[in-house]
């Protein structure tokens, strides 16, 4: 229908400012940095300098870009002097593998090239999806600086079979005395692991295994062992699902390891339903973005609202208190019970009691959502263990520690007690892919390789046994966790041979290992279990101890939470997740206390806005169980009023280059693993932080229909085109003192497209989450330079591709408001009071591909022109820089490369030293300083594609053609391929009732086409 929606990037936008109208209006606010080259900048403007000085000066735009832009890096090439069997020089390899790293896990491909793996993608055929994290996890085998490279013993190296001889006499000596060891793991979800665990134990009975999850989601595991007698993770199908409610689940981010590829397939308006979701949060969260509906609610409001919502569905009256949005709780009762067996409650307080409560409300509707068989097997840390493992170290009744793939130096809240208990134990070992401040601490530090690098298995549920093989050969002197636990059982068996047994036995049923290994997974049934396990579970028990905690609740409310883009902080040395833009918050490079716009304004905390885009942001001291951290402050809308936000992960410092050290630890604050903790203290400290922060980089805010969003009762009633009371209306321009639609009227000629294949990506907006996985995989298959966060900060950033974040608002026309009697300030007040819970939208942004484009217009050498395929090319050894391009595109997607970042020690992030470039797509150039670089809709996988069909003497198959962000995206809201092909998926979406370009009416005619948004208001 008609909208008055104004759409908004920024709280500065809601002010007025003069300075957000400044930026609008310069395309590039960045100063060209002559100094660097030409000398310090005043003394060149106050000296007496001759005309040939003055031309230089002034004329370094032009002719240095073009200079540079002639500058080609010189390589020696090495050739093969016998070639490897399994290798053919210039094409790729595919392996399928799997990641478990203790937080992240996922069924994955591996694509590498002449033995290096290059770029990670999910398994889809094990129904595998991949986060940011996990598409950049391929360029943290190569982080040479963090990696261990030799077993080490008190710093000094030392050989593997000196090594083990030491740690097996201690052992046994240990043994001996019946000294207590314990083995301290992060989920491994691995049952051949488990099993030489198992066997390690028995041969050494005076070792305990601990697991510890740095992020903690023992709640949950708690809460499913006292009510269904296992302990692990319940499972949630969301696909099936007509009404979710969450209570703080941020189950499209890191929630029990995220849900949106099944979130998602719930929700397809083509089938005239979708889940209607309504989201309880304080944090503005990804989860929160895509809801239908989201309720601002502080964290102890949150828990009362379970509870309340507990005794409506039930009619168990439980302790508890009202809460400001006690209609809304009833409302959701009332849906969920007309929902039954469709409906399910999920919430995300690492609370055994508050998660008691919520499976007994999936009970009570008897929910087949809720999935307690076909459980997961991830985040299986155990808070009370480890608790009671640092008061043990402490007091002396550990004698030795063993660690693997886990650094509590770091992430425990109280580090310095496991610290200090470390340093007393008679043995520590720490086996470690990292260097480690745990590591650096223990006696013995060995090196354990990259899932890359390795042998394995995986099981993330009960039905996909997933395998893990190695995809290079190990870059250091690294052996396996399982080799070496087997060698200090004192077997002689290799783990590969051992896992191959295993699998074989337990596992394939006389099924083939090789086909198991090149699938990269193996399904098996469901077994139903005749469980004699009752449950001795009392909700209202639970109840009453969860409202007892939450009414002493004062001052200020904390959530702890984990970023889509570093997580637990385990790749904090990786730079291409460090300059990922938060989607929330568009900052990359930093955490940051998230503060409402009303308690900023109480507590006088501002982002002011600097003239080139730059945003700034005053200090906070954040005082928890007295702990002190001070932390930069980022106004967020929609956070609740009374709460604040704060992204663990950050602030890690040992074995990190410089440049990488950003943030602040949050995880001292991170008390008994709760992600809530009451009674927080705030005061404003002195100091100023500079963010690098884009969302008021690059914007097109302002321009009319960019987005297009509707309702699904619009979606199923009206007719989309209708001019009046359409939600999808064509763009209309006065012709002929007419107004017409804007399609109709061509400045130029149409070419012929018919013939061959024509390229077009489509992007529905109801399926992206704004996940940021297809950024990373752009960053990866066409070698987009990391700048750092001082490039980022004044509008330099190199991403082909970004995924915008705007808010909205319902706002009066101009004719209402003159009607009302509303000024323009009125107006900008309201704005900011709709700003408290603001709708989100995600639009992944990047060159359209435009067949007017108005880029090739303007661009004197011809450096950009159009293919007859659709795609908008780049010759990069052409272009001056003279950014003319940049300068005329509407969608501000074209990137100049000020720096040759990948050859400057100025901006070493991981891809100019020797084992950084192996991660190079060497089928992508790799541009030098003063070019123009933008998204070239993979024009080398289209080629691939055809050449490879050309080989083997066919047509290419439909829906065969991929580009790297189509191929990342979990939810499938990318979709590529080619519309002269009537079969392919984009064709018929190219025609779909919610297909629209955006900026239409300027008859660019992209071939980036943009699927309207639905969302479920539930309307009647």
């Amino acid at each position: 229908m008609a909208s008055n929606k104004k759409y908004w990037k920024s709280v500065e936008e809601l002010k007025d400012s003069s300075i957000v109208e400044t930026l609008s209006k310069n395309e590039f606010v960045e100063e060209i940095p002559t100094d660097q080259f030409l000398g310090d900048k005043e003394t060149l403007e106050n000296s007496s300098t001759s005309r040939r000085d003055f031309l230089k000066y002034v004329g370094f735009t032009t002719a240095a870009a073009s200079l540079a832009a002639c500058e080609g890096p010189v390589r020696k090439s090495i050739p093969y002097v016998v070639r490897p069997n399994d290798i053919i020089a210039g094409v790729a390899d595919w392996y399928a593998t799997s990641i478990a790293d203790g937080y992240d896990f996922a069924n994955v491909l591996v694509k590498t090239r002449e033995g290096r793996p290059i770029q990670i993608m999910p398994n889809k055929d094990a129904n595998g999806t991949t986060s940011a994290r996990v598409q950049a996890s391929v360029l943290s085998l190569y982080d040479e600086k963090l990696r261990l490279k030799e077993p080490t013993k008190a710093g000094e190296v030392i050989s593997w079979a000196d090594a083990d001889k030491e740690i097996a006499q201690k052992l046994n000596s240990l043994k001996e005395a019946g000294k207590p060891v314990v083995l301290l793991t992060g989920t491994m979800a691995s049952p051949s692991t488990d099993k030489i665990v198992s066997e390690f134990i028995a041969a050494n009975p005076n070792v305990k295994h601990v697991v510890y999850d740095a992020v903690s989601e023992s709640g949950a595991a708690d809460a499913m062992l006292a009510m269904y007698g296992k302990r692990v993770l319940p499972n949630y199908h969301l696909d099936k699902a007509k009404t979710i409610v969450s209570f703080g689940a941020d189950f499209l981010g890191d929630f029990h390891g995220g849900f949106e590829k099944s979130f998602m397939q719930g929700r397809d308006p083509k089938t005239g339903h979708m889940s209607y979701h309504v989201q309880f949060e304080s944090n503005m969260s990804l989860t929160g973005a895509n809801s239908d509906k989201r309720v601002v609610l502080k964290p102890s409001d949150q828990v009362f609202a379970l509870l309340n919502l507990y005794s409506a569905i039930t009619g168990n009256a439980v302790s508890s208190k009202s809460t400001p949005v006690d209609a809304e709780v009833k409302r959701m009762a009332a849906e969920l019970k007309k929902a039954g067996s469709k409906a399910v409650v999920l919430t995300g307080l690492n609370d055994k009691n508050a998660q008691l409560v919520a499976f007994a409300i999936n009970e009570a509707l008897n929910s087949e959502i809720f999935d307690t068989k076909n459980t997961l097997n991830i985040r299986q840390g155990n808070d009370v263990e480890v608790a009671q493992l640092v008061s043990d170290m402490k007091s002396g009744k550990v004698a030795g520690l063993i660690s693997y793939n886990v650094d509590p130096v770091y992430t425990l809240p109280n580090a310095s007690a496991f610290a200090d208990g470390l340093k007393k134990l008679e043995l520590s070992v720490a086996l470690s892919t990292e260097n480690t401040a745990t590591a650096d601490i223990s006696n013995f530090a060995l090196p354990a390789p990259h899932f890359l690098e390795s042998w394995g298995d995986t099981q993330f549920n009960a039905v996909t046994y997933g395998l893990m093989q190695p995809t290079i050969q190990p870059l250091f002197n690294t052996r396996q966790f399982q080799d070496t636990l087997l060698k200090w059982s004192g077997s002689a068996t290799k783990y590969y041979d051992y896992l191959k047994t295993y699998a074989a036995d337990n596992v394939l049923g006389g099924s083939s290992w090789n086909t198991a290994l090149h699938n990269g997974f193996f399904t098996t049934e469901l077994v139903a279990e005749e469980s004699t396990f009752e449950t001795t579970v009392s909700v209202a028990d639970a109840a009453n101890q969860l409202a007892s905690s939450a009414k002493k609740a004062t001052g200020f409310e904390l959530n702890l939470y984990t970023k889509t883009g570093l997580g637990d902080g385990k790749q904090a040395n990786n730079p291409w997740l460090q300059e990922f833009p938060d989607p929330i918050t568009r900052a990359s490079w930093d955490n940051y206390l998230t503060i409402s716009i009303a308690d900023a304004k109480e507590l006088e905390f501002e982002n002011p806005v600097k003239d080139n885009g730059a945003i700034d942001g005053d200090f906070a001291k954040v005082t928890v169980n007295g702990v002190e951290v001070t932390v930069p402050v980022m106004i967020q809308p929609g956070q609740a009023k009374g709460s604040v936000g704060l992204a663990l992960g950050y602030g890690k410092t040992f074995g990190l280059k410089e440049e990488m050290q950003v943030g602040v630890n949050a995880y001292p604050l991170y008390n008994g693993g709760n992600n809530i903790q009451y009674n927080v203290k705030i005061e404003k400290v002195s100091g100023t932080h500079k963010f690098a922060c884009t969302q008021v980089q690059k914007t097109i805010a302002g321009r009319h229909d960019i987005l297009k969003v509707a309702s699904l009762k619009e979606y199923n009633t009206v007719a989309p085109k209708d001019h009046h009371h359409g939600w999808n209306k064509p763009s209309m321009v006065s012709y002929d003192h007419q107004e017409v639609e804007a399609n109709t009227i061509d400045l130029w000629d149409e070419h012929n497209r018919e013939v061959g294949h024509h390229f077009n990506l489509s992007i529905d907006l109801t399926s992206c989450t704004g996940c940021g996985a297809c950024v990373v995989a752009c960053h990866a298959e066409n070698n987009v330079p990391v700048v750092g966060k001082n490039e980022v900060r004044v509008g330099r950033d190199m991403h082909w591709l970004r995924i915008d974040r705007y808010y909205s608002s319902e706002v009066e026309t101009r004719e209402d408001a003159k009607e009302l009697g509303l000024s323009r300030g009125d107006t900008y007040r309201a704005l900011e009071t709709e700003a408290e819970n603001p709708e989100v939208t995600f639009q992944p942004m990047m060159c359209q591909h435009c067949n007017h484009a108005p880029c090739e217009t303007v661009c004197p050498v011809a450096a950009t022109s159009h293919g007859r395929q659709g795609q908008n090319q780049m010759a990069y050894n052409r272009c001056v820089g003279t950014r003319y391009c940049a300068n005329n595109c509407p969608y501000r997607v074209r990137r100049f490369n000020w720096f040759n970042y990948a050859n400057n020690n100025e901006f070493d992030f991981n891809m100019n030293n020797e084992y950084g470039k192996m991660v190079l797509n060497p089928d992508v150039v790799v541009r030098s300083r003063g070019v123009m670089e933008k998204c070239s809709m993979c024009i080398q996988m289209t080629q691939a594609t055809i050449l490879k069909a050309k080989k083997e003497g066919r047509p290419v198959n439909t829906d065969e053609f991929e580009t790297a962000c189509s191929s990342a995206c979990t939810t499938g809201a990318m979709v590529f391929g080619d519309v002269n092909n009537k079969e392919d998926q984009v064709a018929a979406l190219a025609e779909d009732k919610r297909a629209y370009n955006v900026l239409d009416y300027l008859q660019t005619k992209p071939n980036v086409i943009y699927q309207v948004k639905i969302k479920n208001t539930n309307e009647a």
